[in-house]
């Protein structure tokens, strides 16, 4: 074998910052502790390469990639190294250097506290180590695979909890509690989704309103508004992997029940307009025209403010597809509502019709607005009749509420010089 002397070292020291070399040394103490007993044995080091990266699978390291190029190319002949498994723990990788040293590219290998050189013995005394390494490698992730499946058998899902819980660590034991200060808002959330109608950009407004941050203090989006609510975790149930199709029973307390998440499926299902961000126009469609008997669209109209930006108003008019001519004026949706609140309070109380759905759910919509933190702009006494939930559903239900509820109401159902004729 040539002397240290006269074959031209390259140092590279790895370090991953994965589960399985963690206790591994950093990446400046192995340089250092190398380039001492390059020192002390007279060992030429001519580049050195640094690199955090995992060696699990091959062909995956740019800086071990460049340094197997150069050693192709003659720019070196030997490699020092901490250990043999910071050059390979996989077999494709490992199979690169031993083709360089059968070739005669790379002379000689250098660690710690072993020589490899171009002979069968060392050569297969490195591919051991090396293959060793990947032993150990492919054991820990069968040993991690079989401990999820165990704590998810135990009903504890892996990775981090999602907003509403934490995860909490004591004796040892891992699991996952409820947060007390964003549950109550969280199961709120769900509770005005699914009997108050909300869409999610009202469910993110509200959540806005009453300050509920994300764990890293920032206000939540409409897009996590949506993982939430379709999130089966917060009734007790866990899917792992996701979209696996194998579900698990959670052993955490859950926040809302299974009835109220499927009534928040089948509501957000028909939430996609406002998820796309489009403009509704949730009193289309109902009333016509009194005088050319036209319908009445929704029409959106930007003013420009004197100082920027601008404001937005819904308008709704008569389409005119009967009489290009008709005067009829337009009308803000504001003043519709107003309108419609206005007839709906010379019906008599017993004469009210309002869909069963609706009626049926009365009572959770008193007990939430009796629990929340802010109430419409209308005063609420506490004794729930059948118009606090007509008002609450006019002035700030979702598009489909309104249109469902307004649509069975024994109103006027035509316009004429902005009034309910």
């Amino acid at each position: 074998m040539d002397s240290p002397s006269n074959i031209n070292y390259c140092l590279y020291a790895r370090k991953s910052s994965e589960s399985d070399e963690r206790q591994a040394m950093s990446i400046d103490s192995q340089i250092k502790e190398m380039i001492d007993l390059a020192k002390r044995d007279n060992i030429s080091i001519k580049d050195v390469y640094r690199e955090s990266h995992s060696a699990k699978d091959s062909g995956l390291r740019p800086v071990f990639n460049q340094m197997i190029a150069n050693l192709g190319e003659g720019v070196f002949d030997g490699i020092l190294t901490w250990a043999p498994d910071r050059l390979s723990r996989n077999a494709g990788d490992l199979g690169r250097i031993v083709d360089l040293m059968d070739r005669g590219q790379l002379k000689h290998i250098r660690t710690y506290g072993q020589t490899f050189s171009n002979t069968p013995n060392e050569k297969f005394l490195l591919m051991i180590l090396c293959s060793q390494a990947k032993l150990e490698n492919d054991n820990k992730g069968v040993n991690v695979k079989r401990g999820i499946r165990a704590k998810c058998d135990m009903g504890w899902r892996p990775g981090p909890a999602p907003l509403g819980y934490i995860n909490r660590s004591f004796g040892g034991i891992k699991d996952i509690a409820v947060d007390p200060e964003r549950a109550p808002i969280i199961k709120e959330a769900f509770e005005r989704a699914a009997y108050m109608y909300h869409t999610g950009q009202m469910v993110k407004d509200w959540m806005d309103s009453v300050g509920f941050t994300t764990k890293s203090g920032k206000k939540i989006t409409r897009s996590m508004i949506y993982l939430i609510l379709k999130n089966p975790f917060y009734y007790g149930a866990f899917q792992f992997p996701e979209k696996s199709d194998v579900w698990y029973k959670g052993a955490h307390e859950p926040i809302i029940t299974k009835e109220v998440f499927d009534e928040v499926q089948k509501e957000i299902s028909s939430d996609k307009k406002y998820a796309l961000g489009q403009t509704v126009f949730p009193l289309k469609g109902i009333f016509t025209c009194h005088s050319c008997g036209s319908g009445i669209c929704g029409e959106l109209k930007k003013r420009k403010l004197k100082y920027g930006g601008h404001r937005e108003h819904i308008y709704y008019h008569c389409t005119r597809s009967r009489n290009p001519k008709c005067k009829e004026g337009y009308l803000t949706e504001r003043a519709l509502i107003r309108e419609i609140l206005d007839k709906v309070n010379e019906i008599p109380e017993d004469q009210l019709l309002i869909p069963n759905k609706l009626k049926s759910i009365l009572g959770e919509y008193e007990k939430i607005i009796k629990e929340a933190r802010y109430l419409s702009d209308y005063e609420f006494d506490g004794d729930l009749k059948t118009k606090d939930y007509i008002q609450y559903i006019v002035r700030q239900g979702s598009p489909k509420a309104r249109k469902e509820l307004i649509e069975v109401l024994p109103l006027p159902v035509k316009l004429h010089e902005r009034k309910l004729t």
